[in-house]
């Protein structure tokens, strides 16, 4: 089964090749990753302590970096590797402050994992939520280096759990100690003879309420606001804009809407503006306070800034759920409002655990988005209920970073 492993992972890289010719982001995964090991082996400095963090993107970067942040604040003897799988990821934050080297993961193969772990020597490991280099954590368990994962989650259906995935529950096995965010992660290691396992939560929790707190002020969201309700549409794709640019130009109350998609360009952008019947203006535009005061609608036609957005919005829709999945839920949650969003979110235990506190709904057409912006709207209790669930929601579940800081650095 390792040899069909690395036969599979020698495959992709030649469909990465493949389609680099017409996908950028395919060109940026394999120029990024050009010589790898010499770009690492001229900065790096043997012998030094040092800390290997690996996150596949931004997403879970952004679940990385609170613990990046604890431990280079409290244990600053170390220099930090952060390594990133996506290029979405790499090409945000390859500047980020906190850490001493950036790079991309070389492809997992047994030649590479040996070559780079001969040249960064870490002292501790440490990978989030979904990342399972077989190649690189047998290696990682062969020289004894101590191997973490945070932010884990675990289901049923996962290779390691399926009478053929056997094989691959080694590398699990490769890990000192597993923390993961929900009991349900728990149980299942457990039933499987796991007992290096902590149920500490998710760090995104810390980090939303960090971001949350420092969070700018953002004047031209004050002039549009004008003193009315604000419903924003975060991270929409074009399944998401149907349901609610329709409400959008049918809703009679006086609401502002911000809409901010998922992919900000000339072609999402005119998608949006092309349903409208509304007056809008752009976040990008300099709008008089009179333009702002008046427009229906401001689009978010940038990035950077929709965690901002959120703090001058009541009701919260976030887009993904009608596609591949929605998109961050605990962005708009920290700041207390109730969140709506599409089908398809059994794959984010918060998403589970916010419907069931009744502070979150998942929708499937229409008459059901409508039916909840208008309970909103008009039923004030209602509102102010599901908005204080929210908040309750992330101040109970924080405190993850600190846990898991403490056990890292225990002895």
């Amino acid at each position: 089964m390792q040899l069909l492993y690395n036969t599979g992972i020698r495959f992709y890289h030649f469909l990465i090749w493949l389609v680099s010719f017409r996908n950028p982001k395919a060109r940026k995964w394999l120029s990024g990753r050009k010589n790898i090991f010499e770009k690492i082996q001229k900065v790096v400095i043997p012998g030094e302590p040092l800390l290997w963090f690996h996150v596949s993107s931004l997403g879970e970067f952004e679940q990385a970096r609170p613990v990046i942040e604890g431990v280079r604040k409290d244990f600053p003897g170390y220099k930090i590797l952060l390594t990133f799988y996506s290029p979405s990821g790499y090409e945000l934050k390859k500047d980020y402050p906190l850490a001493d080297y950036v790079f991309y993961l070389p492809l997992d193969t047994p030649r590479n994992a040996c070559r780079f772990l001969d040249i960064v020597k870490p002292d501790k490991v440490f990978f989030v939520k979904y990342e399972f280099w077989y190649n690189f954590l047998m290696e990682l368990k062969k020289r004894e280096i101590p191997t973490y994962i945070f932010s884990a989650l675990f289901r049923p259906s996962q290779i390691f759990f399926r009478p053929w995935g056997k094989w691959y529950r080694k590398a699990l096995k490769a890990y000192t100690h597993i923390f993961v965010q929900n009991q349900s992660s728990y149980d299942l290691l457990g039933k499987f003879g796991f007992d290096n396992v902590s149920l500490s939560g998710d760090t995104r929790l810390d980090r939303v309420a960090e971001i949350a707190k420092a969070s700018a002020n953002l004047p031209k969201l004050e002039k549009f606001c004008a003193g009315k309700k604000v419903i924003v549409a975060g991270s929409t794709w074009p399944e998401d804009e149907l349901l609610f640019l329709r409400y959008v130009n049918e809703c009679k109350h006086p609401v502002k809407f911000v809409i901010a998609p998922h992919e900000v360009n000339p072609d999402s952008i005119g998608r949006i503006t092309a349903q409208l019947q509304r007056r809008f203006v752009f976040y990008s535009s300099d709008s008089t306070t009179m333009e702002l005061e008046e427009a229906d609608v401001l689009i978010a036609d940038g990035y950077g800034y929709l965690v901002s957005v959120y703090r001058y919005s009541k009701i919260a829709y976030i887009g993904g759920g009608f596609t591949t999945g929605i998109h961050s839920i605990l962005e708009p949650a920290v700041y207390g409002m109730p969140v709506v969003f599409g089908p398809y979110y059994q794959k984010f235990h918060e998403a589970i655990e916010m419907i069931q506190l009744g502070a979150a709904h998942s929708i499937i057409g229409y008459e059901e988005l409508c039916d909840l912006f208008e309970s909103y709207l008009t039923d004030p209790k209602r509102l102010a209920a599901e908005s204080n669930f929210a908040s309750q929601y992330v101040e109970n579940n924080r405190g993850a970073t600190e846990q898991i800081v403490r056990y890292f650095f225990k002895k």
